[in-house]
């Protein structure tokens, strides 16, 4: 019996077993054993063959976006608007066979956007070259998932299960938890722990997770991104359709064809990636608003440090900044001191 059919039959068995108190163990354990056969899926084959057009793209720019979805809902259309790169658009399915890169410029930030072949059912089993569109948007920042107005799917957009879980060499498990948990128990955690062959470790839950975020976590290949549904070809609904999906989550409308609401998705786009502006400036100069320093949210004057020279950071004194991030303009700072977007930066150095 092959992995798909393996698949088919623990889904056609968790489907008609009822979940209740008698079968939360059982459903656990096939959770577990169908999370073990989809991450095989997932694994490249190692079977030889005639080696074809890779996916590989040299990761350049402040941040890298994945443009996904079906056929012929506007991926290459919307990449030739948004960069200066052309991409081969038609109106039968599947133009785009290779991942196209090109650069979107915003706000001083050079953001890659990556156009990959549409993907078909089946595309965690390899059909349409899935794997490696998979591949390719996990190393994304962000993914933008494009879809036909005319289409529906379900929105997921999951964080990082707070979950700690560490292997040991050996004491059995230690099993704790800060939460009340009404989804897991230490024997359905531990029967889950055994189908992995784990027999020794460490697990504290920090929220009330379900079996299958546990999973996630011993699996430890699950990527966790934001992702932002984007839902092309508006201009062929109704108004009333087009204000249903735009108050969905982590979603925006926008029509390629008639370049509307382009400006709305960078936006967004720009929020999603958390990016800021640093501006620099010397001492006794005006600031530099030419070429800002692209951070990420949540940045230190240590990582400004690190961004403008590697060196910068032994010789650092102080910096005075001005902009939201302070109290007064200027401010003398430290190293720990976070910034915020279109925050201006005096670096003295000792």
């Amino acid at each position: 019996m092959g992995i798909l059919e393996k698949i088919a039959e623990i889904e056609r068995e968790i489907s008609r077993t009822q979940k209740n108190k008698a079968t939360e163990y059982h459903l656990g354990l096939l959770k577990a054993k169908l999370a073990k056969y989809r991450a095989q899926l997932l694994e490249p084959s190692k079977s030889s063959g005639a080696k074809g057009e890779g996916f590989d793209v040299m990761k350049s720019g402040d941040a890298r976006v994945a443009l996904i979805g079906f056929p012929s809902v506007g991926k290459s259309t919307f990449l030739s608007l948004m960069t200066s790169t052309e991409s081969e658009t038609a109106s039968y399915e599947f133009t785009t066979l290779t991942c196209i890169p090109g650069v979107i410029e915003y706000k001083g930030a050079n953001i890659q956007l990556l156009d990959l072949p549409g993907i078909i059912e089946g595309a965690a089993q390899g059909k349409g070259r899935g794997r490696q569109v998979i591949a390719v948007a996990r190393t994304a920042d962000v993914v933008i998932m494009m879809l036909d107005s005319v289409c529906t799917i379900a929105l997921l957009n999951c964080p990082k299960p707070n979950i700690y879980f560490k292997p040991k060499k050996g004491g059995g498990l230690s099993y704790n938890s800060t939460v009340p948990l009404t989804h897991c128990s230490e024997k359905l955690v531990q029967l889950i722990l055994h189908e992995y062959k784990i027999f020794n470790a460490e697990v504290l839950f920090r929220e009330d997770s379900t079996p299958d975020e546990f999973i996630d976590v011993i699996v430890g290949n699950r990527v966790h991104m934001p992702c932002l549904y984007v839902y092309n070809k508006v201009d062929q609904i109704s108004i009333e359709e087009v204000d249903r999906l735009a108050r969905r989550p982590n979603s925006v409308v926008i029509s390629c064809g008639m370049k509307l609401n382009l400006d709305f998705l960078l936006e967004q786009l720009w929020e999603y990636l958390a990016l800021i502006c640093i501006y620099t400036k010397k001492r006794g100069e005006r600031p530099d608003f030419s070429d800002p320093i692209i951070m990420r949210r949540g940045a230190s004057v240590e990582h400004v440090c690190h961004r403008i020279h590697r060196t910068l950071a032994s010789q650092f004194k102080y910096a005075l900044v001005w902009g939201t991030s302070t109290k007064y303009s200027p401010q003398r700072v430290g190293l720990t001191h976070i910034m915020e977007h279109e925050d201006v930066i005096q670096i003295v150095k000792k």
